[in-house]
């Protein structure tokens, strides 16, 4: 499976989303903007989107919820420890209440890597990030984990959105 995510305006990324009523698309907004996602098995809608292999998948993306993107800079050397400690940890968390999906994405065209979480809503959001279950790249950051090896590239970054009909 294929993620594709690409920003613009609002107005305008939702008329891409209806133009394609039959793809899996939703379109999502904060302060700084909007962003589209296309999951698809095939090739991308967009002229030059993020693009993405799906590692791991749990739950289903609807057009409803609150949006967590973890952005993750690994470096190469990094990426087969990195992807190991992070595979399986939708597994873990798909009975997290409020949890609707999981996907953890591979760069196909850079080294961030993307772990999403769509949530019922932004509190069910902060209860998990205060529960033991939560393990951010900020707690696995100057650990054994990193010490092995130089793992990150750089400071991860988190961006959050809501998902709109």
């Amino acid at each position: 499976m294929n993620v594709y995510m690409t920003a613009g305006t609002f107005d305008f990324l939702k008329k891409m989303e209806g133009k394609y009523p039959n793809e899996k698309m939703v379109t999502m907004v904060n302060e700084n903007g909007a962003l589209l996602l296309h999951e698809t098995m095939e090739g991308s809608k967009f002229k030059e989107p993020r693009r993405y292999e799906v590692l791991e998948s749990i739950g289903e993306i609807k057009k409803e919820g609150f949006v967590v993107l973890n952005n993750i800079a690994v470096t190469d050397e990094g990426r087969p420890l990195f992807e190991h400690q992070f595979k399986n940890r939708g597994q873990k968390i798909q009975n997290v209440p409020g949890l609707i999906a999981f996907r953890l994405l591979r760069p196909k065209s850079s080294n961030t890597y993307v772990i999403l979480t769509v949530w019922e809503n932004e509190i069910y959001y902060q209860k998990w990030q205060n529960s033991d279950l939560f393990i951010g790249v900020d707690t696995i950051k100057g650990t054994v984990i990193d010490a092995q090896q130089k793992t990150f590239a750089s400071a991860p970054y988190v961006s959050k959105y809501s998902l709109t009909k």
